[in-house]
């Protein structure tokens, strides 16, 4: 974890209680905190770290014996996916991709390589041309590496502040393990700078960041 430039915009220790009345200002002072952090990261340093993360992913132990893991593709700033999602495939790993719908609709298709990945609108993640499978697709994942913008140390996710994810997991089998995908100093201490969250916030089990996994907290059983 690292605390030296971590975007914090909020009183310390003010992420689960001082702004209740109005934890979607704390999240979007965050957000806005932490994507500036990430525009500023070079291409270089981000291909990088697409490459470090999916070593340590390939070393998460749900993981390395999965059939079937839902990932992500990335958008520009993201912590890249794309070398973690050769790799699977290349192991012949069942990829799942979000597909965005209407408004918050969830669904699933299946990987079939990047250049199947397409945008389909401006600041939509590239998404698969493969079959929709609908959101229960969900439940055959025995792995979820989801995206975020931040995770604290007790397992609170910052999103993207469309909460598909955390409507998406309700869909995920009993005791799977979802793993958030970081940069080291987008970790953060519950303690001293806990991030902000609501009753529907859906926590995370662990997180990557370039230089290791750690579990957070231990999957629900169901």
């Amino acid at each position: 974890m690292s605390s030296a430039a971590q975007p914090y915009p909020l009183p310390l220790g003010a992420g689960h209680t001082a702004q209740a009345g109005h934890p979607e200002h704390a999240k979007d002072a965050l957000r806005s905190a932490i994507r500036a952090a990430r525009s500023a990261r070079s291409d270089r340093r981000r291909q990088e770290a697409a490459h470090a993360f999916a070593d340590v992913l390939e070393s998460f132990p749900a993981l390395v014996s999965a059939r079937c893991v839902a990932v992500y593709a990335a958008r520009p700033a993201e912590p890249d996916t794309g070398p973690l999602l050769e790799r699977l495939a290349a192991r012949g790993v069942r990829v799942l991709l979000p597909v965005l719908g209407t408004g918050l609709q969830r669904d699933w298709a299946e990987y079939a390589g990047p250049d199947d990945l397409h945008q389909r609108a401006p600041g939509r993640p590239p998404e698969p041309g493969t079959e929709h499978l609908g959101p229960q697709a969900l439940a055959d994942a025995q792995v979820v590496v989801a995206p975020a913008l931040a995770v604290d140390t007790s397992g609170v996710r910052l999103g993207q502040g469309g909460g598909w994810y955390d409507r998406a997991l309700e869909h995920a089998a009993a005791g799977v393990p979802v793993v958030a995908m970081v940069y080291a100093e987008e970790v953060y201490d519950a303690g001293e700078r806990p991030l902000p969250r609501e009753a529907h916030d859906r926590p995370v089990d662990a997180v990557a960041t370039p230089q290791e996994w750690r579990w957070l907290r231990t999957p629900d059983a169901g």
